[in-house]
């Protein structure tokens, strides 16, 4: 193994585990699809607070996809499909808030795909 903390499957340290974690879920807010799950693939067993929190990303990210799915095919739906961008972008500053605290944070009403 090498003394590189960048290179592949290679352990962050603690400081850049938090790091990563802050930056994935506030990269998540403006790039949904693609930030969570590219985190999840180059972060994902390299640490545990990281990997705890690229698959709490990734599964909120499929989570709102979901729900704006379901949203978008009901009648009901297009009446408050207004909120789910907010309660998004709500949800993913608190998530990066706890990041920079060390905090485990678990999104709130999520569907937990990958264990």
């Amino acid at each position: 193994m090498t003394d590189n903390p960048y290179a592949s499957n290679s352990p962050l340290t603690p400081e850049m585990e938090k790091t990563w974690a802050i930056l994935q879920n506030v990269a998540a807010i403006f790039f949904e699809g693609l930030a969570p799950l590219i985190a999840y693939l180059v972060f994902n067993g390299r640490g545990p607070f990281i990997t705890h929190h690229v698959k709490e990303s990734l599964n909120f990210g499929i989570t709102m996809v979901i729900v704006a799915i379901a949203l978008v095919v009901s009648i009901v739906g297009w009446l408050v499909i207004w909120a789910l961008p907010i309660y998004y972008v709500i949800f993913r500053i608190i998530a990066a808030y706890k990041a920079s605290l060390g905090e485990y944070y678990k999104f709130p009403l999520t569907f937990r795909f990958i264990k």
